[in-house]
């Protein structure tokens, strides 16, 4: 394989795809990609070889020499726009959101270190038993060093997602690109396990996401990344070695930039 792509990224990964019943966990293991409908009702919770899966792929990504960072949803344990908060106020609901990714981060931390890695939880909201306060030099400093650091809390605010937190710490980290894992390989006009007449793109400018309504990211999310120029990139995360193979151009997903 040639030398990677990018020098620094941040990949973005939604706390649902950590479920168990998600997806069919022994083809992750077998490499084959799933792009069909979930094997099971929707569960919550981590699902451990899921979390290996994850590990493993990032650990094949970082000895390429990348420099990582990470946002993780918390959509598997309590998503503040969701049925089970419909009758709470937002802000609790929200924290509780917020407060969800860091188990997702402590976990995901752990299966790292376990690979191998030097793994960092840095969160928005002060809890120094659990995670670093994010401070930007301090990230700069730590990745630099090699360290892959898992960013928690969203934004710390709520009425933000973790979309948008990503392109913010991404932003903040001086990220070349920002990659965000999905089940299936790229963009596509509607969503690829509901309708076989959806196309595929091979690449978009925010403003096609924008006005086509692309489920990309959010609004927020995406004029944030076009304010600052930051291109994000849309792949299939379920097959085996293909964040390795996108960042040395050997895999390919759906390129949205201006």
């Amino acid at each position: 394989m040639g030398e990677p792509r990018f020098k620094r990224l941040l990949l973005k990964l939604s706390g649902e795809s950590l479920a168990g019943g998600a997806r069919d966990v022994h083809a992750l293991s077998n490499g084959a990609s799933q792009t069909g409908a979930p094997t099971g009702e929707k569960q919550t919770g981590i699902d451990p070889d899921i979390l290996e899966h994850f590990a493993g792929e990032i650990a094949k990504a970082h000895d390429l020499g990348v420099q990582m960072g990470l946002v993780i949803g918390g959509g598997n344990i309590f998503r503040g726009l969701s049925q089970s908060a419909r009758d709470m106020d937002r802000v609790a609901a929200d924290n509780m959101g917020m407060l969800a990714t860091v188990i997702n981060a402590i976990a995901l931390r752990d299966a790292l270190d376990r690979h191998g890695m030097k793994a960092r939880v840095m969160s928005a909201i002060p809890m120094e038993k659990f995670a670093d306060y994010f401070v930007q030099r301090d990230a700069l400093l730590y990745l630099e060093a090699g360290e892959v650091l898992i960013f928690a809390a969203g934004t710390g605010n709520p009425y933000f997602t973790t979309d948008t937190a990503a392109v913010l710490r991404a932003v903040e980290i001086q990220a070349d690109v920002i990659i965000k894992g999905t089940r299936v390989d790229g963009v596509y006009s509607a969503d690829p396990e509901k309708d076989p007449d959806a196309v595929r793109y091979d690449a978009l400018t925010f403003m096609d996401v924008i006005n086509r309504g692309l489920k990309v990211m959010d609004v927020t999310a995406i004029t944030l990344a076009m304010d600052n120029r930051l291109p994000i990139m849309v792949f299939n995360f379920d097959k085996a070695d293909n964040l390795k193979k996108l960042l040395t151009g050997e895999s390919t997903g759906t390129i949205v930039q201006g």
